[in-house]
């Protein structure tokens, strides 16, 4: 059974697109980042949620501050990027639930009244958000390293407040020269899916 999306399209979203460790210095525009947002906003999460936070770090200050925080094998990287996006989970996300859930504005308080259910809702939805950001990434023509290897406390402290949990770090840009590592395996339908 063949996928509705042209093989190209598969290509540039999943089997040719990699983690990307260098970039040109072509830069990323803001009218890229809205455009990549405003494609993978709609992607599903529960009861709308809309947790994900993107913090872009453009000003050479910021970048400083940001690849201080990262481990060494992800610094460079990091430093080189045309661009950068800290994607956190805001656990106060419940706040928006009325109108992103107009049919439903009480399931604010009924369901997420308490810190710690908020902050694992977020946790998974803005989790969610950040692979359709991703891949929305990449349906920019643009590539993405996305990367967890950093000091998530010392990336809060500097750039976010207590109701935000950074997430991961992402670089953003046209893939630069030796880009990719190889291709590494995955695993087979047969070792992931079964049937009950």
């Amino acid at each position: 059974m063949s996928l509705a999306l042209d093989a190209v399209a598969q290509d540039l979203l999943f089997r040719e697109a990699r983690t990307a460790n260098t970039f040109t210095d072509e830069p990323v525009t803001d009218e890229q980042v809205q455009a990549i947002y405003d494609l993978v906003k709609y992607g599903p999460t529960a009861f709308n949620q809309t947790p994900l936070r993107i913090t872009l770090v453009r000003s050479p200050e910021a970048r400083e501050r940001l690849v201080k925080h990262m481990a060494e094998g992800n610094a460079a990287k990091t430093a080189s990027a045309p661009l950068v996006a800290i994607l956190s989970a805001d656990n106060e996300f419940h706040e928006d639930l009325p109108a992103l859930l107009p049919h439903f504005p009480q399931a604010k308080d009924m369901f997420f009244s308490e810190r710690p259910v908020r902050e694992g809702s977020a946790l998974l939805n803005a989790a969610l958000q950040a692979a359709y950001f991703i891949v929305g990434v990449r349906a920019a023509g643009l590539a993405a390293g996305p990367m967890t290897g950093l000091d998530f406390a010392g990336v809060q402290k500097e750039f976010l407040d207590d109701d935000h949990t950074p997430l991961m770090v992402v670089n953003i840009g046209k893939p630069g020269e030796d880009a990719w590592f190889p291709r590494s395996p995955r695993l087979s339908y047969d070792e992931v899916v079964t049937t009950v």
